[in-house]
Protein backbone atom coordinates (compact mmCIF):
# COMPACT_ATOMS: atom_id res chain seq x y z
CA UNK A 1 0.00 0.00 0.00
CA UNK A 2 2.93 2.34 0.66
CA UNK A 3 4.01 2.02 -2.97
CA UNK A 4 0.57 3.10 -4.18
CA UNK A 5 0.83 6.20 -1.99
CA UNK A 6 4.25 6.94 -3.51
CA UNK A 7 2.79 6.76 -7.00
CA UNK A 8 0.49 9.68 -6.18
CA UNK A 9 3.00 11.71 -4.17
CA UNK A 10 4.70 14.42 -6.21
CA UNK A 11 7.72 14.84 -3.92
CA UNK A 12 8.90 11.19 -3.82
CA UNK A 13 10.56 9.11 -6.48
CA UNK A 14 8.79 6.03 -7.77
CA UNK A 15 10.88 3.01 -8.75
CA UNK A 16 9.18 0.61 -11.11
CA UNK A 17 8.92 -3.03 -10.11
CA UNK A 18 6.30 -5.64 -10.96
CA UNK A 19 3.85 -4.52 -8.27
CA UNK A 20 4.16 -0.78 -8.93
CA UNK A 21 3.95 -1.38 -12.68
CA UNK A 22 0.69 -3.31 -12.30
CA UNK A 23 -0.69 -0.60 -10.04
CA UNK A 24 0.34 2.16 -12.45
CA UNK A 25 -1.09 0.23 -15.39
CA UNK A 26 -4.44 -0.26 -13.64
CA UNK A 27 -4.62 3.32 -12.38
CA UNK A 28 -3.57 5.15 -15.54
CA UNK A 29 -4.42 2.99 -18.59
CA UNK A 30 -7.78 4.71 -19.13
CA UNK A 31 -6.31 8.19 -18.64
CA UNK A 32 -3.44 7.56 -21.08
CA UNK A 33 -5.86 6.04 -23.60
CA UNK A 34 -8.14 9.09 -23.29
CA UNK A 35 -5.23 11.43 -24.10
CA UNK A 36 -4.24 9.35 -27.14
CA UNK A 37 -7.78 8.89 -28.41
CA UNK A 38 -8.76 12.54 -27.91
CA UNK A 39 -5.77 13.63 -29.99
CA UNK A 40 -6.16 11.23 -32.91
CA UNK A 41 -9.79 10.01 -32.74
CA UNK A 42 -8.84 6.48 -33.83
CA UNK A 43 -9.49 3.56 -31.47
CA UNK A 44 -6.94 0.93 -32.54
CA UNK A 45 -3.96 3.25 -33.06
CA UNK A 46 -4.73 4.86 -29.68
CA UNK A 47 -4.75 1.45 -27.97
CA UNK A 48 -1.46 0.54 -29.68
CA UNK A 49 0.10 3.79 -28.46
CA UNK A 50 -0.97 3.08 -24.88
CA UNK A 51 0.52 -0.40 -25.07
CA UNK A 52 3.76 1.04 -26.50
CA UNK A 53 3.94 3.58 -23.67
CA UNK A 54 3.49 0.94 -20.97
CA UNK A 55 5.85 -1.44 -22.77
CA UNK A 56 8.50 1.27 -22.80
CA UNK A 57 7.86 2.01 -19.12
CA UNK A 58 8.37 -1.66 -18.26
CA UNK A 59 11.47 -2.02 -20.44
CA UNK A 60 13.06 1.10 -18.95
CA UNK A 61 12.07 0.31 -15.34
CA UNK A 62 15.66 -0.19 -14.19
CA UNK A 63 16.73 3.29 -15.28
CA UNK A 64 13.59 5.25 -14.38
CA UNK A 65 12.86 7.05 -11.15
CA UNK A 66 9.68 9.03 -11.60
CA UNK A 67 8.68 12.00 -9.51
CA UNK A 68 5.18 12.21 -10.94
CA UNK A 69 3.98 9.09 -12.74
CA UNK A 70 0.81 10.73 -14.04
CA UNK A 71 2.68 13.63 -15.64
CA UNK A 72 5.24 11.24 -17.15
CA UNK A 73 2.54 9.06 -18.71
CA UNK A 74 0.47 11.99 -20.01
CA UNK A 75 3.57 13.60 -21.51
CA UNK A 76 4.49 10.26 -23.12
CA UNK A 77 0.97 9.97 -24.56
CA UNK A 78 1.16 13.48 -26.01
CA UNK A 79 4.55 12.78 -27.61
CA UNK A 80 3.24 9.50 -29.06
CA UNK A 81 0.19 11.16 -30.58
CA UNK A 82 2.21 14.04 -32.01
CA UNK A 83 4.58 11.52 -33.58
CA UNK A 84 1.62 9.59 -35.02
CA UNK A 85 0.04 12.74 -36.42
CA UNK A 86 3.36 13.91 -37.90
CA UNK A 87 3.88 10.58 -39.63
CA UNK A 88 0.28 10.44 -40.85
CA UNK A 89 0.51 13.97 -42.29
CA UNK A 90 3.78 13.05 -43.97
CA UNK A 91 2.20 9.96 -45.58
CA UNK A 92 -0.82 11.97 -46.73
CA UNK A 93 1.41 14.67 -48.26
CA UNK A 94 3.32 11.96 -50.11
CA UNK A 95 0.07 10.53 -51.48
CA UNK A 96 -1.12 14.00 -52.56
CA UNK A 97 2.15 14.72 -54.34
CA UNK A 98 1.98 11.32 -56.02
CA UNK A 99 -1.50 12.04 -57.35
CA UNK A 100 -1.17 15.71 -58.28
CA UNK A 101 -0.29 14.65 -61.79
CA UNK A 102 -3.43 12.53 -61.79
CA UNK A 103 -5.65 15.60 -62.39
CA UNK A 104 -4.22 15.88 -65.91
CA UNK A 105 -4.82 12.23 -66.64
CA UNK A 106 -7.89 10.94 -68.43
CA UNK A 107 -7.76 7.74 -66.36
CA UNK A 108 -7.66 9.47 -62.98
CA UNK A 109 -10.59 7.52 -61.50
CA UNK A 110 -9.22 4.22 -62.76
CA UNK A 111 -5.76 5.03 -61.41
CA UNK A 112 -7.24 5.98 -58.06
CA UNK A 113 -9.19 2.70 -57.89
CA UNK A 114 -6.08 0.75 -58.87
CA UNK A 115 -4.10 2.57 -56.21
CA UNK A 116 -6.68 1.77 -53.52
CA UNK A 117 -6.76 -1.89 -54.59
CA UNK A 118 -2.99 -2.09 -54.50
CA UNK A 119 -2.86 -0.41 -51.10
CA UNK A 120 -5.46 -2.86 -49.73
CA UNK A 121 -3.55 -5.83 -51.18
CA UNK A 122 -0.28 -4.58 -49.71
CA UNK A 123 -1.91 -4.24 -46.28
CA UNK A 124 -3.32 -7.76 -46.51
CA UNK A 125 0.04 -9.16 -47.60
CA UNK A 126 1.89 -7.30 -44.84
CA UNK A 127 -0.44 -8.97 -42.35
CA UNK A 128 0.76 -12.37 -43.62
CA UNK A 129 4.45 -11.59 -43.05
CA UNK A 130 6.24 -13.18 -40.09
CA UNK A 131 5.75 -11.17 -36.90
CA UNK A 132 9.17 -9.46 -36.76
CA UNK A 133 9.17 -8.69 -40.50
CA UNK A 134 5.70 -7.18 -40.18
CA UNK A 135 6.74 -5.01 -37.22
CA UNK A 136 9.90 -3.79 -38.94
CA UNK A 137 8.09 -3.13 -42.24
CA UNK A 138 5.34 -1.11 -40.56
CA UNK A 139 7.77 0.89 -38.43
CA UNK A 140 9.85 1.67 -41.51
CA UNK A 141 7.27 2.20 -44.21
CA UNK A 142 4.15 3.29 -42.31
CA UNK A 143 5.62 5.15 -39.35
CA UNK A 144 8.64 6.52 -41.21
CA UNK A 145 11.17 5.39 -38.61
CA UNK A 146 14.84 5.05 -39.51
CA UNK A 147 16.65 1.70 -39.28
CA UNK A 148 18.48 2.92 -36.19
CA UNK A 149 15.23 3.97 -34.47
CA UNK A 150 13.68 0.59 -35.27
CA UNK A 151 16.73 -1.27 -33.98
CA UNK A 152 16.60 0.64 -30.70
CA UNK A 153 12.84 0.18 -30.31
CA UNK A 154 12.94 -3.57 -30.98
CA UNK A 155 16.29 -4.27 -29.29
CA UNK A 156 17.80 -5.74 -32.46
CA UNK A 157 20.77 -4.76 -34.60
CA UNK A 158 20.49 -2.39 -37.55
CA UNK A 159 21.68 -5.28 -39.71
CA UNK A 160 18.68 -7.33 -38.52
CA UNK A 161 16.38 -4.40 -39.39
CA UNK A 162 17.86 -4.29 -42.90
CA UNK A 163 17.40 -8.06 -43.21
CA UNK A 164 13.73 -7.87 -42.23
CA UNK A 165 13.03 -4.95 -44.57
CA UNK A 166 14.74 -6.75 -47.46
CA UNK A 167 12.86 -9.96 -46.68
CA UNK A 168 9.48 -8.21 -46.43
CA UNK A 169 10.00 -6.17 -49.61
CA UNK A 170 11.08 -9.28 -51.53
CA UNK A 171 7.96 -11.12 -50.36
CA UNK A 172 5.72 -8.19 -51.29
CA UNK A 173 7.42 -7.78 -54.66
CA UNK A 174 6.95 -11.46 -55.44
CA UNK A 175 3.31 -11.55 -54.36
CA UNK A 176 2.45 -8.31 -56.15
CA UNK A 177 4.19 -9.16 -59.43
CA UNK A 178 0.87 -9.00 -61.30
CA UNK A 179 0.69 -5.24 -60.56
CA UNK A 180 3.86 -4.43 -62.48
CA UNK A 181 3.41 -3.00 -65.94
Amino acid sequence: MAEITNIHAADTLTRINRQTFETIYNLYWDKVYAVCYNNIREIEPAKEMVQDIFKSLWERRAELELENVSNYLIRSAKFKTFEYIRNKVSREKHICIKYQGCTHSTNCTEEHINYNNLKENVNLLVDTLPCQCKKVYRMSREQGMSNKEIAIALFISERAVEYHITKSLAALRQRLSNYSE
